[in-house]
């Protein structure tokens, strides 16, 4: 069997996500779940399908960014699907600006995507909410070409030139498009909005939530579920007031994200572990929030853990061989690579982030343009990626990432911000489901973490 260089290459490509309802994509999944600590997306989908079908549950998901949340997430719609749930799935990034969220902003997001996927549900037009953007539109003062002026100076919000009926999703996007990268006008939006925040949410829940969902079970559906991926990616820069922007959202906020009439699932910045107010959101969000730890490809006393390496190995091999099992694969390893220890290589140095580890294999990939690929190459690509990051770690965080070594520990929010935001630690879950810290294997080497 000879390897599609070209399509290998575009099969490790480290920002796509893999959607398990493509066949294609589905052979590229690996299940991590045995050696993650537990089955969370199992979990996420018992407590909507089994404990609690009828009642709107709320749950929080978090993890580093690219340690496959979007995957498993995707995963989870399409299992509700398969339990008879109607699952509304979006990215939060698509609407909103990350370094300045509202909870307006939110909630109109939520309104938006979901009212977009029941276009054809014949929903009675929504007249509180209706009026609610009339307002909004007519704060922001701004004209949108093609919409149809039926108020003295002000556009009819959500009416397209082409059709007389209002559209909710139509009308929200006209009000997205203009805010999300202009300051000035998010800052009206929400100087609007935020007074009325409790008005917006029992409008989306009267007019949008509950109707859609008496007609999703008059169809046979089980009910409505709600996942709003990449809120893990709010900034943590402080709002005008000083609040940082992730406690306000998810902590000072909390009574508009838990009460929506609908399951809804978010993914959370990791951060928010490690802050001070971690004990609040805790108390403000009833269910038990998921954490997608690391791949562990070592146990805290620094030996293999063997597990971890095996579903790696199969991460890696099935890009290059999707169509064969695990054995067939193990087969051909010195097909793709020198030697059976250039995976290993690969595998460890990447501490078991999955993005990071498709990065140096696709940089690997693009650095030789043939196979084998050789370990000299991937030696090269760990120093030039060992010394990226050097450069930018601090004498402090030297000593905090020795303690780190010792203690496989981190605690506070200031050791947070500095070293696993920044990558530079990792967190992994053991069997019992405790969490344990390590140093990124690419600096492991380092001459600095030597005492």
């Amino acid at each position: 069997m000879v390897i599609d260089l070209r399509k290998f290459f575009q099969a490790t490509n480290p920002s796509k996500t893999l959607v398990i309802e493509n066949a294609e994509d589905e052979k590229y999944y690996i299940d991590f779940s045995s050696v993650r600590g537990g089955k969370i997306i199992q979990e996420l989908r018992d407590n909507i399908s089994f404990f609690s079908p009828d009642r709107p549950t709320c749950v929080l998901f978090t993890g580093h960014i690219g340690c496959g949340k979007s995957t498993e997430l995707l995963r989870l719609k399409a299992e509700l699907e398969g339990e008879g749930f109607y699952v509304v799935y979006f990215e939060s990034s698509e609407d909103m600006e990350m370094a300045d969220v509202d909870i307006g902003d939110f909630l109109l997001s939520v309104a938006r995507r979901v009212s977009q996927s029941l276009a054809d549900m014949g929903l009675d037009e929504p007249s509180l909410l209706k009026e609610l953007l009339q307002g909004t539109w007519r704060v922001l003062n701004a004209e949108v070409v093609g919409m149809k002026a039926k108020l003295p100076g002000v556009g009819d919000v959500g009416v397209s030139s082409d059709s007389d009926k209002f559209s909710l999703a139509f009308g929200i996007g006209e009000i997205t498009a203009k805010t999300k990268d202009d300051a000035t006008l998010r800052g009206r939006l929400n100087q609007y909005l935020g007074p009325q925040k409790t008005k917006l949410l029992e409008a989306i829940n009267s007019e949008l939530l509950e109707p859609a969902i008496e007609k999703l079970k008059q169809q046979g559906k089980k009910g409505l579920v709600v996942i709003v991926d990449n809120l893990d990616r709010v900034d943590s820069r402080a709002k005008s007031w000083g609040r940082p922007q992730q406690e306000y959202l998810f902590i000072d906020q909390s009574e508009y994200l838990t009460k929506l009439g609908c399951h809804v699932v978010y993914t959370m910045p990791l951060a928010l572990k490690f802050s001070n107010d971690y004990g609040y959101l805790t108390q403000r969000f009833p269910e038990d929030r998921k954490v997608l730890p690391m791949v562990p490809v070592q146990l805290p006393d620094g030996s293999i853990f063997e597990p971890g390496m095996v579903l790696l190995r199969q991460m890696v091999l099935a890009r290059a061989f999707p169509d064969l099992n695990p054995q067939q694969r193990l087969n051909k390893i010195t097909q793709v690579f020198d030697d059976a220890k250039s995976l290993d290589r690969l595998c460890q140095v990447s501490g078991g982030h999955v993005r990071d580890l498709l990065r140096l294999l696709n940089n690997w990939i693009q650095k030789e343009r043939k196979l084998p690929l050789s370990c000299k190459t991937l030696e090269a690509l760990i120093r030039y990626r060992r010394n990226e990051m050097t450069m930018q770690i601090s004498d402090d965080e030297w000593e905090l990432l020795r303690q780190v070594k010792k203690r496989k520990k981190v605690r506070g929010d200031l050791e947070y911000q500095a070293l696993v935001h920044s990558r530079l630690v990792f967190e992994y879950r053991d069997a019992g489901g405790e969490s344990w810290f390590d140093i990124n294997p690419i600096l492991a080497e380092a001459s600095e973490l030597e005492e």
